[in-house]
This record gives structure tokens, C-alpha cells and sequence, in this order.
């Protein structure tokens, strides 16, 4: 043949064969030999110029085309379970085509952002255009970066906002979603990230000025990849339910439940009420009700709802907005227990006694009538005799009961000794205009304590009532600390003046005692620090491991289904057991019992980095404004590089940089987590107090320096002058001993071992 096929016969042969598009198949297909070769080469560059055809590797399709075989990225399942699929090289126009992953038996279970290659069969017809089957798993979703975008010759650069992130990523022209200098956006890897150069990034989103109101918990979202839009199949379904009948319920409707929350709570989903025993046989005991919103109702099993609430794990919270768990239809209305409104619950009536301890208890599934929404201060108040129009009716007949169970509780708790922990609680309050407005701690009240110690009974009930049941659930653990971590809890504690008791079993008591000690001297914050330090940290599983901290045996999360995937479990697991309705625990949610307990153990990992980071960015804001400022505080950490610390006035911890203090070498003990001096014997230690200079602030990123002025009320040398107010021998010669005694403890210890 040897005659040039025109653009139209080309793109009609595609069509025809979309499993053949090298240049030689479509040369063999026209009979093009020899020279006449070039000429297709020309006018096949001129149809991918136009954007008629597009060039993958060696061969020509449809750009509206996808090939035989595609890389593929994982998405998140849809409403009725059905896994997709996006063509990570699409190169038509749009978001690119629907795709169906239909999965063969013996397949491997795809979690979303799994990157597959897939064979493409397309299909007319079924409101998608591509099943796509599995060949091989490639890996997992690119890397991810938020940053600040700067702009250059050819594309531009992607300053990263996590502090921890060092290097800058690369990003080629054509790939920046047309992202202006200094716009925060969110990157995704494109290339290998090798130890030489910088790695290779697309701009997937970009998501505006890095100054502006609420752009710091932004970027945490996108930065921990939190979800914050609600699919449009998971809002239908919850603006599709109606309030929840009596039906089989029991009617709670006639008791005066109230809840109790702090002023700027969105939903209530808790409400309690004690009654006097008027039982003989339990003198001066309470009946303790304590109602949960009846989620489980709304959220079914295999729902939208489900799915998107599990894949959340819990509702995360910022300064200046809540990513809830569920949406605001159920959360805010529906599940919330609002005055004068019949919610539906799921209730437990608790036996105390005298002493505390709870002697009975029975769950229900009811249906109760808030009589008021009340906030801590206002209940604080009323029991103190400053009640006001709300809480007067109520002070004598609702809330100084209230206080009287709380008493008996109290006194329960002191025998069970949990560990009693002095950390301040921080409240970061956000302006109208997106800005700091102040920094406070949080006042503890007994209204606070009171509703805690009702939450925790509620929770032991849940536990063992599901015990009795022998039904699966999730319990809440805290594992006892490492041996190791003790041990240096005991060595901060000897080099203190304290004691830490050993023994064979480690209780909460012997913790608390060594807290007793230290309570209102000048090593109080640092015992408290450290101790928090030793602890494990609490995480979800099938098996009851325990509950250190609490003291507990057995101890489940049942109080806040509305904002922890946990106690929907615990909530279906009950019903289930009661047999009180079919929307109890699947047979789905137990098989995967032990995958869901890994996986809102992440996501709330996942929350509290996130919401740590954004408290550190707001306070870094806050800060920025008063660089050269000093501040006392008091070290809460030591490492190689440098001494971190926590200052009094905000809470918020910086670094000071090893290489900034002093002008001598220092020697980093880790067992005592000290920094000594190598000329004068200065130890710099967890737990001092210190008087530093803020010398640099970056909002975007969090990060604070600081530069260390005094330690202990000792001037240290300015890095270039002499000394002003140098260290005393004595203090000196106590450092050098103290160092001594520590290793010397070191020493023996490893020698019994």
C-alpha cells in the first residue's frame, strides 16, 4: 500500500484495536514501509500536537481511550461496598473514565490508594465504562506533601509545612495546577525520591493563602490525611432518617434527665440523673442513670454511614472547627440530646452503695426527655448556692444529687487509686477574624469530675454486661508500663530526693505516691512529666488486656458513639445481646472485630497528631509577634540536639538548639536525660526551671527557638561575651556529683543484671 492513511483512518484503526498502537502495528496495518515511515512519524507527532491521539511509551491510542492494561489507583468503596478505580495516566480531558475493579476468588483484599496493574475490559451501558482486573499489586499511594508553593523558571518548588520534613520537593512545569507563589498546596510523589537531587512532586490540590482564618487546622487535615467532606451518598442517607419512635422502647420519658457539657458544645450525647435508693438493704446508696444517644438506630451495619464512620474512626478536634464522625444531621439533631426533645437512648441504671461501688446494674433501650441543657460553671455554681433561673427548680431535687453520688464515687476511686496525673489542660480561644485570641488553662471542677466518674462507671458496665452476654466488643486497653521505663522513671525520681517503691506487680498506688511526694515542690511538674512519659498509650482490641491507668479489670468505651466508632461497637454489641432490634452487631463486624480495632487506634493517632500540630501552629502564630521576648518555663524533654521547653505562659514547647548554649561541649546522658557540661559539670536537665529568649517563631511550620538565659535562676554566659553571672562552685561540684551518683547507679544496676 505505501500511501499515507489519512487522520481520520488512524483514529478508526485505534478505535478498532486498542490493544495495537506501536508505530509499526499501525505501519504494518497501512502496508507503510521504508521511507514512507517517516512521514507517519510526522504526522503522527502532529496528532498528539493537536491532542487527537496521545503518546504512551512507545505506542498511540485515543487520548479519550484507556489501554489493555493500566496502572491503577485504589478509591474508597462506594455506598453498596463496590471498590473503584482511577487511571493514574489518564490523559483525555476531565477526571477520566469510571472503573469497576471486579475482584476474582483468591484476589487479595485492596485497601484504598493501593496501586494496582489492571487488564481493562470496556463496557457500554452500566453507568461506568471500564472493569478492571487485577494482574498484580504495584504498591501503595505516592507520597504525600503540604507546603508552600514557590514558584520558578521551570515549575516550581514545595516548602514542606511539617517540622520534620527537611527537604524541598521539585515540581516540573505542567504539573502545578497553575499554583501561585506562596499558595499553600497539597503534592503527591511523581517520581523516585533517591538520596541525590530533589524529589519529583505533582500538585494534586491547591488549597489557598497559608495566612488566612482557619488555614492552620487545614493544613493538619490535609496534612494527616483526615477526611472533612462527606460523600454525597452518606449525606442522602442522613438527611433521609427521621426521629426514632418508642416502639418496643422503655419510656424514660418522665424522668428529668439533664446534660451537662461545656458552653460551646455542639451536641449532646450523654445525659445522667441520680435518684436516692430507697432500698432497705442499700443505706444511703444512689440509683445512677446514665443515657447515651441511640446511634446505632441510624448507623447500620453496611451503610453508607457505617462505612464513612468507620473509615473516620472518631470526630477530630481543632481550635477553630470539629471534623465530626458523623454528619451534623445525626450529630448535631438527631443523636443529640436536646432539652425538652424525645431522644432515643441507650440507658443504664447503675446500683451504688454507700461506698461507691456499683452493686448492680441493667441496661435498656428507652427513650428519654432532656429537661435541661446545662453547662459545667452553671452547675458548679448552683451547687456552691449561686444558682441562677435554669438551675434553681432543679438545685434541690436534680443536681445536689447529683453531687451526692459524685461524693460516694470519690471516696470508691480513692480505694481503687487510679493514677492521678496533674497536667493542665490548655484552651487555645480563636478571634472573629481567624486569629489567637488568647491562651488559658482549663479550670477543673468537681461539675467536670463528677460527669468523668459517671462516664467511667458506665463504661465498666458496658464491659461487663457484654462479659455476661459472652458477646464480642471492644475493649478500651492500657497496658502496664515497659520495665525499662519505669526504671528511669525510678532513676529521675532518686536523683529528685524521691522514692519509687520496687515490687514484684506495679500498681497505680506506688505511682501516685511518688506524685504525692513531689505535689507543690519544685519537682512536682517534672515527676508528673516523667510518669506521663513511662506510660503506654491506650489503643482498642477484642481482648481484655486491662485498664492500667483507671485501675479497671475490664473497661469498654460506650458513652460517645457519636464521636468514636468504639462505642457504636459496644452500642451494636448490647443490642445484639438484648436482642432488642436487628441493627445490632453484623456478622461482618465481627469477623473484622480485630482489623476495626487496629484501624481506630490509627485514626486516633492519627487525630491527636493532628490536633497536636495544629496547637502547635496556632501557638507559634500567637507567639511570632513577640520574638525577643523572654519567658520563663521549664525543660520537658532532652535529647542530642538540643533541650526542649514548656513555657508557663502559653504551654507551648520550643527548641533550644544545643549549639546555642553556652560555649562548651555537652555530653547527652539518655538514662537521665540530662546535657552535662564537658568544662564546667553544668547538668541541664528534665524538670529545671528556666528563663529562655524566644528568638524565632514560624507559624506555618509550628516551630519555636529558643535561647537559653538562665537555668535555675543561674545566668549562663551569652555565646560571645564573658560571663555575667557564672555558676556557682557549689552548684557546679553538685552537678558533677549528681552525674556520679547516676552512673554509679547505672553501673551497679548493669552489673546485677
Amino acid at each position: 500500500m505505501n500511501q499515507i492513511p489519512t487522520k481520520e483512518q488512524i483514529l478508526a484503526w485505534l478505535a478498532d484495536n486498542p490493544g495495537e498502537g506501536a508505530k509499526r502495528d499501525i505501519a504494518r496495518a497501512f502496508g507503510i514501509k521504508g521511507a514512507a515511515k517517516i512521514e507517519l512519524k510526522r504526522l503522527l507527532s502532529e496528532m498528539a500536537e493537536e491532542g487527537s491521539i496521545a503518546r504512551r511509551r512507545r505506542s498511540w491510542r485515543e487520548p479519550s481511550k484507556l489501554p489493555p492494561v493500566a496502572v491503577l489507583q485504589i478509591l474508597k468503596p462506594d455506598a453498596q461496598g463496590d471498590l473503584w478505580a482511577k487511571a493514574l495516566e489518564w490523559q483525555g480531558e476531565g477526571d477520566g473514565p469510571a472503573i469497576l475493579y471486579v475482584a476474582k476468588p483468591g484476589d487479595p483484599a485492596l485497601a484504598e490508594g493501593t496501586r494496582i496493574l489492571g487488564r481493562m475490559t470496556e463496557v457500554e451501558g452500566e453507568g461506568y465504562e471500564y472493569e478492571a482486573r487485577l494482574i498484580r499489586v504495584i504498591g501503595q499511594a505516592a507520597a504525600k506533601v503540604v507546603g508552600i508553593f514557590r514558584k520558578g523558571a521551570e515549575g516550581g518548588r514545595i516548602v514542606p509545612v511539617d517540622k520534620g520534613e527537611q527537604k524541598e520537593w521539585q515540581v516540573p512545569a505542567g504539573q502545578t495546577m497553575d499554583a501561585r507563589d506562596g499558595e499553600l498546596v497539597e503534592a503527591e510523589q511523581s517520581g523516585p525520591r533517591g538520596r541525590m537531587g530533589l524529589p519529583r512532586a505533582r500538585v494534586t490540590e491547591r488549597l489557598g493563602d497559608p495566612s488566612a482564618p482557619r488555614a492552620v487546622s487545614l493544613i493538619a487535615i490535609h496534612q494527616h490525611g483526615i477526611p472533612d467532606d462527606f460523600p454525597q451518598s452518606v449525606m442522602d442517607e442522613a438527611d433521609a432518617e427521621v426521629p426514632a419512635l418508642l416502639d418496643r422502647r422503655e419510656d424514660l420519658t418522665g424522668l428529668p434527665f439533664v446534660t451537662i457539657d461545656p458552653a460551646d458544645a455542639r451536641d449532646h450525647d450523654d445525659a445522667c440523673l441520680v435518684i436516692p435508693d430507697s432500698d432497705p438493704k442499700n443505706p444511703g446508696g444512689h440509683l445512677l442513670w446514665v443515657a447515651i444517644a441511640d446511634v446505632a438506630h441510624y448507623v447500620r451495619p453496611g451503610s453508607a454511614l457505617d462505612r464513612e464512620a468507620r473509615e473516620r474512626g472518631n470526630s477530630t478536634y481543632f481550635p477553630d472547627r470539629v471534623v465530626p464522625m458523623l454528619p451534623d444531621r445525626l450529630s448535631g439533631d438527631l443523636c443529640s440530646l436536646h432539652e425538652g426533645v424525645e431522644r432515643a437512648v441507650l440507658a443504664v441504671l447503675m446500683k451504688v452503695d454507700a461506698e461507691g461501688r456499683k452493686i448492680g446494674h441493667r441496661f435498656t433501650r428507652g427513650m428519654i426527655r432532656s429537661v435541661a441543657s446545662l453547662e459545667y460553671v452553671q452547675v458548679q455554681e448552683a451547687h456552691e448556692g449561686r444558682a441562677d433561673a435554669q438551675t434553681e427548680p432543679l438545685r434541690e431535687t436534680v443536681i445536689e444529687p447529683l453531687y451526692a453520688c459524685y461524693a460516694s464515687l470519690k471516696h470508691a476511686r480513692a480505694m481503687r487509686q487510679p493514677l492521678e496525673l496533674d497536667l493542665p489542660e490548655r484552651q487555645i480561644v480563636i478571634g472573629e477574624d481567624g486569629k489567637v485570641a488568647s491562651v488559658r488553662f482549663k479550670e477543673r471542677l468537681d461539675a467536670h469530675r463528677l460527669i468523668e466518674e459517671f462516664m467511667v462507671l458506665a463504661n465498666v458496665a458496658a464491659a461487663e454486661e457484654l462479659e455476661r452476654l459472652r458477646r464480642p466488643l471492644l475493649y478500651r486497653v492500657h497496658e502496664e508500663p515497659a520495665p525499662d521505663k519505669i526504671d528511669a522513671l525510678r532513676e529521675v525520681a532518686q536523683a529528685s530526693g524521691f522514692t519509687l517503691a520496687r515490687g514484684q506487680v506495679l500498681k497505680t498506688g506506688q505511682l501516685n505516691r511518688l506524685l504525692e511526694q513531689a505535689a507543690g515542690s519544685e519537682f512536682d511538674d517534672l515527676l508528673n512529666m516523667s510518669t506521663l512519659r513511662a506510660m503506654t498509650q491506650a489503643y482498642y482490641a477484642p481482648q481484655n488486656l486491662g485498664h492500667f491507668g483507671l485501675a479497671l479489670r475490664s473497661y469498654a468505651h460506650f458513652t460517645s458513639p457519636i464521636r468514636r466508632y468504639s462505642d457504636l461497637i459496644v452500642h451494636r454489641a448490647l443490642i445484639s445481646g438484648h436482642d432488642w432490634g436487628r441493627d445490632g452487631l453484623s456478622k461482618d463486624d465481627v469477623e473484622h472485630l480485630e482489623d476495626t480495632a487496629k484501624h481506630i487506634s490509627e485514626t486516633e493517632r492519627r487525630s491527636m497528631a493532628a490536633e497536636r500540630d495544629t496547637t502547635d501552629r496556632y501557638l507559634a502564630a500567637y507567639l511570632s509577634e513577640r520574638v525577643g521576648a523572654e519567658f520563663t518555663g521549664r525543660i520537658s524533654g532532652v535529647q542530642k540536639f538540643g533541650v526542649f521547653v514548656r513555657l508557663d505562659e502559653t504551654g507551648a514547647d520550643g527548641l533550644i538548639p544545643v549549639r546555642s548554649i553556652g560555649r562548651e561541649f555537652f555530653h547527652y546522658e539518655p538514662d537521665l536525660q540530662q546535657l552535662v557540661g564537658s568544662e564546667t559539670g553544668l547538668t541541664i536537665g528534665v524538670g529545671q526551671r528556666v528563663t529562655v529568649r524566644l528568638s524565632e517563631a514560624v507559624p506555618v511550620t509550628g516551630g519555636l527557638e529558643l535561647e537559653l538565659i538562665e537555668v535555675e535562676g543561674a545566668t549562663l554566659p551569652g555565646p560571645k561575651k564573658g560571663a555575667r553571672k557564672g555558676f556557682k562552685p557549689g552548684r557546679r561540684m553538685a552537678s558533677v556529683k549528681a552525674r556520679e551518683r547516676g552512673i554509679a547507679r547505672k553501673v551497679k544496676r548493669n552489673r546485677k543484671s
